[in-house]
């Protein structure tokens, strides 16, 4: 009965934040959501559970409150309560902060792998799918009038602390986490040059990182110590997962090359080939844990030496969604002449 609130609030709160026209419904919105996740963060009754959500709660009610503040200034100066009419340079500033802090942006991203590992793997992948719809509406919605400079040195930033702080992890959530940060630069970087862009990369994001948040859920994997014992137990959909981890890390055949590719030509046409060079070197760094990640799933068994549990192989059929999941975050790369008619 709880959940089925919370789940209406959280998508009530979606919708309003996304259809909202006014500083003050967008802001009625985002802070519906924040409250409808925040019993799902600490549903577990976990110290560390009620440690994520607490941080949760005081990144994101910063977070509102300058977003609060920026549209009041820009008011005051304009006379406007309209989102696309934010002209203000210092409302402009200070908003982009606030849905950086939302985001989890660097260099507002440390709030975000504490709280992925204080929750659930669920709970984790709405944090990372469903709660960054809102705020990247926001910035859809604003981006003309944002400050370029700024959003790049942020998304360079993000691209870099995301792929440098993944590298040694052996947490899970966290490798995913840090994998979210360095996606978010991608997006970050060419909001204002092509913000339909930016949105095909979050949905494209969306899409790959709830089909390895459900696999690694119906593993019970969250160690990459237990991934490597898990192969005994759904070996194709270990082999799915192997594929699906690098359409994250964005290899060509794959779907996750699609945005990268289609970022990179942009920037380019926009002449920063500099920022185009160093993002991409950057997601080398991705990459790496990726591949680890790939590794510990599928190439690597287990020193026989020791006394490892094998855990059981399951009969019970991989859920549909999964499937259609895996698949179309493996194989939508050959139809991008499609996908780029809608943009």
């Amino acid at each position: 009965q709880a959940k089925l609130i919370f789940t209406i609030s959280l998508i009530l709160g979606t919708t309003i934040t996304i259809s909202s026209n006014h500083w003050i419904t967008a802001w009625v919105g985002l802070e519906i959501n924040t409250l409808a996740v925040l019993p799902l963060i600490s549903k577990s009754h976990h110290p560390r559970a009620i440690e994520a959500a607490t941080k949760y709660f005081l990144v994101q009610s910063a977070a509102s409150a300058l977003i609060l503040f920026s549209s009041t200034t820009n008011a005051w100066h304009t006379g406007q309560w309209d989102l696309t009419q934010l002209t203000h340079p210092v409302s402009c500033l200070v908003l982009t902060s606030a849905i950086a802090m939302k985001l989890g942006l660097a260099p507002f991203h440390f709030w975000f792998p504490e709280v992925l590992q204080g929750s659930t793997l669920t709970t984790g992948l709405l944090l990372s799918t469903a709660m960054k719809l809102p705020p990247m509406a926001l910035l859809y919605m604003t981006s003309p009038s944002l400050n370029s400079t700024l959003l790049t040195t942020m998304a360079i930033l993000s691209a870099a602390l995301g792929g440098w702080m993944g590298l040694n992890q052996t947490q899970v959530r966290k490798i995913l986490a840090f994998s979210s940060i360095s996606h978010l630069g991608w997006m970050a970087i060419i909001i204002t040059y092509h913000p339909k862009l930016t949105l095909l990369n979050f949905y494209l994001y969306i899409l790959m990182t709830t089909a390895v948040f459900l696999t690694l859920n119906s593993m019970k994997a969250l160690k990459l110590s237990t991934l490597m014992t898990a192969w005994t137990k759904t070996p194709s959909l270990n082999a799915m997962l192997l594929l699906t981890l690098l359409s994250l890390a964005g290899l060509p055949p794959l779907t996750g090359f699609l945005p990268k590719w289609l970022i990179i030509q942009e920037l380019t046409k926009q002449d920063m080939i500099p920022a185009a060079t160093i993002i991409s070197l950057l997601s080398l760094l991705g990459l790496f844990f990726y591949l680890r990640l790939a590794y510990c799933t599928t190439i690597t068994l287990p020193p026989h030496t020791t006394n490892h549990m094998k855990q059981w192989h399951i009969n019970k059929p991989v859920s549909t969604l999964i499937a259609i999941l895996t698949t179309t975050s493996v194989i939508l790369l050959p139809i991008s002449p499609m996908i780029l008619t809608t943009l």
